[in-house]
């Protein structure tokens, strides 16, 4: 029988917490999306996140945790961060919400082979064959040549791309820094980057191309209508809470165990985009989504059984010299 090891519940706990308030918080930026710039409701976002990570570590006397000495590594991070979720949420605005997500859903195959080479965490091949299937999935959800999603949804697998990158990283860094941490300094790159962009494009001169996500992108920036605040206000909060799970889930659980379990992002998506916009993905959609949850579930059995002894280890596809930080 299955049983989560008490190891990676923590983790996962933090991933299904996380993927809840970050799919919420996806819809309500698409939702502020049709009336504000992205960069300002970012920059908005990254101000109230940051705050409100300050006041929590004031209240219980960590404030010291902010503190750090790997300066590049949180700028790096920080600037994968916004470079994941610009191309995102571009993409979210011109696409229904959960065809957008399943998109996004790439990073968690991504993070799993760049576990293997760039952690030395081991994949073996019956977990190489569920990435290829969730892959498949991917594909069936976008329909090359259907016309139904269009070049658009190469936004949200850039977003992927450079997600998976960043987990890694964060991985590293959290050997020495804690999730609080990174989550504040990644807050202060966002705030400076949304900042510059608002002085560069704020003014909307190259807005009115037609386009939703330039549009999106390069709309003049405005002063919030009163009913929109509290909108712009659980935006932050929902980032401020969701980052801080995230990143403690990567820093202290292996890569390849939790990154499946953000397909849950799914069918949360699913819901927002119905509940919100009356979205609702076909059957081929369903299906390739199908496919995708399947090869993640598939993934964690498959690493949980190898940690706990139950199946013999399948030889790594990618192994490297220097030992990963936990056993695969």
């Amino acid at each position: 029988m299955f049983r989560w090891s008490s190891g990676t519940a923590p983790g996962i706990a933090c991933i299904v917490a996380a993927m809840l308030a970050l799919s919420l918080q996806d819809s309500l930026i698409k939702w502020l999306g049709a009336s504000y710039a992205l960069h300002q409701i970012v920059l908005t976002r990254s101000v109230i996140a940051a705050m409100i990570t300050l006041a929590v570590l004031a209240a219980i006397s960590r404030l010291r945790n902010l503190r750090t000495r790997r300066w590049r590594l949180h700028l790096s991070r920080g600037l994968l961060m916004i470079a994941s979720n610009s191309f995102f949420f571009l993409g979210l605005i011109a696409m229904p919400v959960a065809e957008a997500t399943a998109m996004f859903f790439v990073a968690p195959l991504f993070i799993t082979l760049l576990s293997a080479l760039l952690l030395g965490e081991p994949v073996g091949p019956r977990r190489l064959c569920a990435v290829l299937l969730g892959f498949a999935g991917v594909v069936i959800v976008v329909r090359p040549g259907s016309g139904l999603v269009g070049p658009v949804a190469l936004l949200p697998v850039g977003a992927a791309a450079t997600y998976a990158v960043m987990q890694i990283m964060t991985r590293r860094l959290g050997v020495t820094d804690s999730a609080a941490t990174m989550a504040f300094w990644a807050q202060m790159v966002f705030v400076a980057a949304s900042a510059a962009v608002g002085l560069a494009v704020g003014d909307g001169r190259f807005a009115g191309s037609g386009d939703p996500s330039l549009d999106f992108l390069l709309r003049a920036w405005h002063l919030p209508k009163l009913e929109d605040v509290p909108l712009f206000g659980l935006v932050g909060l929902l980032i401020a809470g969701a980052s801080v799970l995230l990143f403690q889930a990567y820093r202290t659980t292996e890569a390849a165990a939790i990154a499946p379990f953000e397909y849950i992002a799914l069918p949360f998506a699913a819901i927002w985009g119905f509940l919100f916009w009356g979205e609702a993905p076909d059957a081929t959609a369903l299906v390739g989504m199908g496919l995708i949850v399947g090869s993640g579930v598939f993934i964690v059995v498959r690493t949980e059984r190898l940690r706990t002894g139950t199946v013999a280890p399948a030889t790594p596809l990618v192994t490297m010299d220097e030992p990963s930080e936990r056993s695969g």
